[in-house]
This record gives structure tokens, C-alpha cells and sequence, in this order.
């Protein structure tokens, strides 16, 4: 497939209410094909950190030292989850696999009552602690930078995105583990090359296999997924999502960082691509009494 590279503004993402615009998004977007970019909006070399996005990249350490995991618990390991039923049971089911103890998992608690294994990046954790295991490695402090997992979660970044890992700034994510920031196009380009990595293809196929483990029905990335068969996708926190599928690899960073804006900005830059995410174009606002009040839309 042949695009021609347009240089254009960002897209963008209007909320309307009564028939009046009452905020605007601008998002930056970018598709990389074979290490290329094939189409832009905005700034393709916006540096932000990757937050959740890097999940999927988390999760190929470990499936290359656990031949056995299943689709399942990658995807879990890959995911931002809700703490529903399946989504809770499958982070057990990993850390069963490791062997762990929910006591082990550092990402702090949350819900109510509190529980480290409803925190959302429980799944991450206790991919963590299996690599921990696998590797021999002492669990105690795996989340800080110096630790065995997190070298490796820097050296994966660098290997998916082609960049040295000395330029991949660092700081500390909501749940305690480093993140790493890169420009939006080598974000796309670690997306892009993620399925084709030892272990990635692996990480591709679970997320695939279980897009409502990602995040839920109603998230973008979980969205796109069940919009472009084929396709993979993880949101980040501060209005982030990527996603790879035909050997592309895209990414979208909302200016002010409102993840609200995705979908619709999503389904504009997909057209670029002659995709189709027309399902992702509008979100619907609604009071607290259920009315429609307003849209968000490109």
C-alpha cells in the first residue's frame, strides 16, 4: 500500500453541547511503515513518555522466558484492566503461574475495599514477578530502575524502537516502575515492529485474542481492536494510544493530554490510512441522568 506523506496541522477533536463548541483537542498523530513515516498529523517527533502504551513492550521479556503462557496471560500482562471478574481472575491465574503472592506485587492498592490486585497495572506487576522467577531473580524491589526487570524493560524499548538505550529518557510511572519517553514516530516504529520480535508475535496474538482484557468496552484501544481485526492497540495515560496491525505501527498523543479526544481523532488519521474506525468518530456525552447532551467529535 502506497501513501504519499502530507505535512498537515493536528487534528482537531471538538466537544459541542447545544449546538456551541465548549472545548478543543489537538492531537498529534503518526504511521510508520518499514521504519518510515507514511503519514503525519501535527508533530511526529513530540516526545512524551509512554506510560501504558508500553505495556505490550513490558510483556515480551516475559513470554521469551515462559514458553507456556498462554494468549490470556499475556494479554493481561499487557493490560490497563477495570478489576472485573475475568480481568481479576486472569491476573491470578498469572501470578499462580509464576509462582506469586498477591503481597508481592508493588503497583499499591486500589479500589474498594483496597487490593493491589485491583490496581491496574496488577497484570504488568505479575508478568514482572514471573520474570523475576524465570530469571532468579530476588522480587523485592523489582519496580526500581537498578533492578534486573527494569534493565530489561529499558533494553526492550530500545530494541523495538531503535533507539540506543542511553537516549530513552526515564522518569516514574503511577505504579511505581520507570517509563520511558520517545518521540511519537519511533513509538510508532516500536508498535510497528513489536508482532515481527521474538516474543512479541506471541504478546500480538493475546492482546488480539482478548481485546476486553486490554481495558473495556468502552476504551479506545479495546475499540480499535474489535473495529480492524488484525490490529493491536494500548492507550496510556495523559491521552496516549498506539497500535500496530499490517506492518504499521501508529501513534496519537493528545496536546493536554485528555484521553477523551482518542477515538475520534483516531478514526480521522485512520482515513488517512483508508482505514475504517467510523465506529470510534463520535463518543456521545451524557448527564447524570443518562440525557444526550453533546458529542465529542473531529
Amino acid at each position: 500500500m502506497a501513501f504519499r506523506l502530507q505535512r498537515i496541522d493536528p487534528i482537531r477533536v471538538s466537544v459541542r453541547r447545544g449546538g456551541l463548541t465548549e472545548a478543543v483537542h489537538r492531537v498529534h498523530a503518526v504511521a510508520v511503515q518499514d521504519g518510515t513515516v507514511i503519514a503525519r498529523a501535527g508533530d511526529a517527533e513530540l516526545v512524551a513518555f509512554m506510560r501504558s502504551s508500553s505495556k505490550p513492550l513490558q510483556a515480551i521479556p516475559v513470554a521469551r522466558v515462559r514458553a507456556d503462557l498462554d494468549e490470556r496471560d499475556l494479554a493481561i500482562a499487557s493490560a490497563s484492566h477495570l478489576a472485573d471478574k475475568e480481568q481479576l481472575e486472569a491476573v491470578r491465574a498469572l501470578l499462580a503461574k509464576a509462582p506469586a503472592s498477591e503481597d508481592e506485587l508493588e503497583c499499591g492498592p486500589e479500589g474498594q475495599p483496597p487490593s493491589r490486585l485491583k490496581h491496574n497495572c496488577s497484570g504488568k506487576h505479575a508478568g514482572m514477578l514471573v520474570l523475576c522467577r524465570a530469571k532468579g531473580w530476588r522480587s523485592e524491589g523489582y519496580r526500581l530502575e537498578g533492578h534486573g526487570v527494569q534493565r530489561e524493560m529499558l533494553a526492550i524499548h530500545a530494541e523495538a524502537s531503535q533507539v540506543p538505550e542511553g537516549e530513552i529518557r526515564t522518569a516514574i510511572d503511577g505504579c511505581g516502575v520507570p517509563t520511558f519517553a520517545l518521540p511519537l514516530a519511533r513509538m510508532a516504529n516500536a508498535f510497528a515492529r513489536l508482532p515481527d520480535l521474538d516474543g512479541g508475535d506471541r504478546v500480538a496474538a493475546g492482546m488480539r485474542a482478548h481485546p476486553d482484557l486490554i481495558r473495556g468496552p468502552s476504551a479506545s484501544d479495546t475499540r480499535l481492536m474489535k473495529a480492524l481485526p488484525g490490529w493491536m492497540a494500548k492507550g496510556g495515560a495523559e491521552g496516549l494510544l498506539c497500535a500496530a496491525g499490517g506492518g504499521l505501527g501508529v501513534a496519537l498523543k493528545a496536546e493536554d493530554g485528555n484521553g477523551r479526544a482518542l477515538g475520534p481523532a483516531a478514526a480521522a488519521f485512520f482515513r488517512q490510512l483508508d482505514l475504517d474506525l467510523s465506529d470510534l468518530a463520535v463518543v456521545p456525552l451524557e448527564n447524570s441522568r443518562g440525557q444526550l447532551v453533546g458529542e465529542i467529535t473531529n
